[in-house]
């Protein structure tokens, strides 16, 4: 039997007295979306930022694919296939839809001379071509939402972390963006999402994870 794509084993992150997160494990399987829950504060999002490398963990280990990946770089576990999204999403906002996208492709294939038209693949896939070669800082905040899941999936990662994409979103905006997760996953991603909408949760979710303090 083959590694889980991901293996999260007794993960502490300490800052000072306190403990963000607290003795977590936890594998995910090749295909499946699973889901993240719990309460503000109980340390999902500081726990997104230990697998994807912004944090060290005080304690523990993560393997990728069966690869201590413990304390790596953000670059380089996006070059293996470790992509992400950010609550606060913040594209360059000097570059338009379409350079964002690139500068995603270009991290992953320095050299690659179709950037562009893999960039554009991209877009086409989460519905944002049409605003290709607008200024990213003109995008709505589910334009915005949108670009931040193009340009992880742009990494083409194996493993996609997702930090409450449909924050802010309206009913119709939800479905639509629960259906684009759908698709990702039929294209072999495995994603790793937090929610607090528990409807989405559970329609999406293979299993469910709870974090509490």
């Amino acid at each position: 039997m083959g590694h889980p794509v991901l293996n999260v084993q007794s993960v502490t992150m300490a800052f000072g007295g306190l403990r963000a997160v607290d003795d977590v494990s936890f594998d995910v399987k090749p295909g499946e979306i699973v889901g993240l829950i719990g309460p503000n504060g109980a340390g999902k999002t500081t726990l997104f930022n230990v697998i994807s490398g912004y944090l060290k963990p005080t304690q523990g280990r993560i393997f990728f694919h069966g690869d201590d990946i413990t304390g790596k770089p953000p670059y380089d576990l996006a070059k293996i296939g470790i992509g992400r999204t950010f609550q606060i999403v913040k594209p360059f906002a000097g570059l338009s839809v379409l350079e964002n996208v690139m500068v995603a492709v270009l991290l992953k294939h320095p050299s690659k001379k179709n950037a562009e038209a893999n960039a554009r693949a991209v877009l086409e896939f989460t519905g944002l071509l049409d605003k290709a070669h607008m200024p990213a800082s003109s995008l709505t905040l589910p334009g915005r939402k949108r670009l931040e899941i193009a340009k992880a999936l742009a990494l083409e990662p194996s493993l996609l972390l997702l930090d409450e994409v449909m924050a802010g979103l309206n009913p119709t905006e939800v479905k639509e963006t629960t259906g684009l997760i759908q698709q990702v996953r039929d294209r072999g991603v495995t994603v790793l999402l937090i929610e607090h909408n528990m409807r989405v949760i559970m329609s999406l979710s293979h299993r469910v994870i709870v974090l509490n303090y």
